[in-house]
């Protein structure tokens, strides 16, 4: 029995210092990719950018004309007062949370990152800490953030809260010591991930001033405290902090870095680099305005439903996911033209996403002709582009193939030498679009990290 005894202790003492080094930003490298499973496999996620702004049909907080100790933005500016007003007419009657993420489900949303807070400082919930400028002081009144949790959760989307740490309308911001707005950040961060059950991702965007006015160890071991050692966090929880003229940054101690580091990279509104021993999430908007974007802008265009599909496959074969954009209208709905772009990705998406979900990126670096996705010891070429001669070559397949077939497209034959690959498909039995052949090799341990 003493023996037994000892053991459960030593478990415990285990368990312990395994939960007190992930919230110091010292897990392992097992530990940091087991609790990116689920994030790795899910490859796409719905971001939403929205509050009053919406109802000008302008950028989300940089269409404000101040931007208080922060840099500035480009295009018109709409008087500060005027701005900061628009929450007294936000009143969007159509939403309907439910209808949301049944629509990305259907889609092949595999999660959310919806903008809790952004640059302009507006809450979409009912925190007690602002209440005065937040979506319970406008017409509609509802608790958005409570109902896109709830309906989340009923239709099995990982939820993450988009939370910005510039707050341009706060009269504490970076005001002496910057304590009582760390306080305050520190406090809304803590409603977020106690009030509306399991959170998956904090998702932070950006922050001003210096090391010494935020306690970032506190908030992450706060986080991580509210919500588990699998949560993740990005990698913005303190981008632009401390820089100075000439892009010199004052540098914290080891610990904090770690932790700021967070979980995943976040390339924006391009595709990410073929990159394997790091995740990475492409953020990218739906509108295709030169600059901006990210929310109901009426006077943008929108990518074709091509262009989604082909940023996506140079997305997940480069082994990242894509956070794919969408700015919903101040009535509450999506814009119709997204919508239909986004109806046909589904149907893309449910015809060849056994190519996708559950899949690492590789292990032949992607290029402008496409790349390749592996689940077990099945690899998929995805094609997006043949050469004028006709048949495509692909060096740097280390492992021998022993059986071959068009996973879309027929007639499809496939020759190994080596380590290269020539595809033969004659063009009038390619897809138009994406091309994709399924390999299976003789070597199925392909997808452990040390393979790719």
């Amino acid at each position: 029995m003493k023996k037994i005894m000892i053991l459960m202790v030593a478990a415990f003492i285990a368990t312990l210092s395994t939960s007190i080094a992930q919230k110091k930003g010292t897990e392992t490298v097992y530990q940091q990719e087991k609790k990116l499973d689920w994030f790795r496999n899910a490859k796409l996620g719905l971001f939403m950018h929205w509050g009053p702004s919406s109802v000008e049909g302008v950028e989300i907080s940089w269409a404000r004309q101040d931007h208080p100790h922060d840099h500035f933005g480009k295009g018109d500016k709409i008087p500060n007062e005027q701005y900061d007003a628009l929450y007294k007419s936000f009143n969007p009657v159509k939403f309907d949370a439910d209808a949301w993420m049944k629509f990305a489900k259907n889609v092949g949303f595999k999660y959310i990152v919806f903008t809790a807070k952004h640059h302009d400082g507006f809450s979409n919930w009912h925190t007690k800490l602002r209440p005065d400028y937040s979506i319970s002081e406008t017409p509609f009144k509802r608790d958005i953030c409570a109902e896109l949790a709830e309906a989340a959760h009923k239709h099995g989307i990982k939820l993450g809260w988009y939370y910005s740490t510039r707050d341009w309308t706060h009269p504490d911001y970076l005001e002496g010591d910057n304590k009582k707005y760390d306080d305050f950040q520190n406090g809304q961060i803590r409603e977020l991930l106690t009030n509306y059950g399991e959170v998956d991702m904090m998702w932070f965007d950006h922050i001003a001033g210096q090391w010494k006015d935020y306690t970032l160890k506190e908030l992450y071991e706060m986080m991580y405290d509210l919500q588990g050692d699998d949560f993740l966090v990005n990698n913005r929880g303190a981008r632009f902090i401390g820089r100075k003229k000439g892009g010199v940054y004052t540098a914290p101690d080891d610990a904090t870095q770690k932790l700021v580091d967070g979980d995943f990279d976040t390339p924006e509104q391009r595709i990410g680099k073929f990159q394997t021993d790091r995740a990475w999430e492409s953020c990218i908007t739906m509108n295709t305005c030169p600059s901006g974007g990210w929310s109901y802008r009426p006077d943008c265009g929108t990518l074709t439903y091509e262009e989604v599909v082909q940023k996506f496959v140079h997305t997940v074969t480069g082994d990242g996911n894509m956070l794919l954009n969408v700015g919903p209208k101040a009535d509450g709905t999506f814009p119709a033209e997204q919508v239909k772009v986004l109806e046909q990705f589904g149907k893309w998406m449910k015809k060849n996403g056994e190519t996708i979900y559950g899949t690492r990126g590789g292990p032949v670096k992607n290029g402008k002709w496409g790349g390749m996705t592996l689940k077990g010891n099945k690899v998929y070429v995805h094609v997006l582009s043949w050469p004028e001669s006709g048949n495509l070559k692909i060096k740097g397949l280390n492992h021998k193939i022993v059986n071959s077939k068009g996973f879309n497209v027929k007639k499809v034959k496939v020759n190994q030498k080596g380590n290269e690959i020539e595809i033969e498909l004659a063009e009038k039995n390619r897809d138009a679009l994406d091309s994709i052949i399924e390999l299976e090799l003789e070597d199925n341990t392909l997808t452990s990290s040390k393979k790719l």
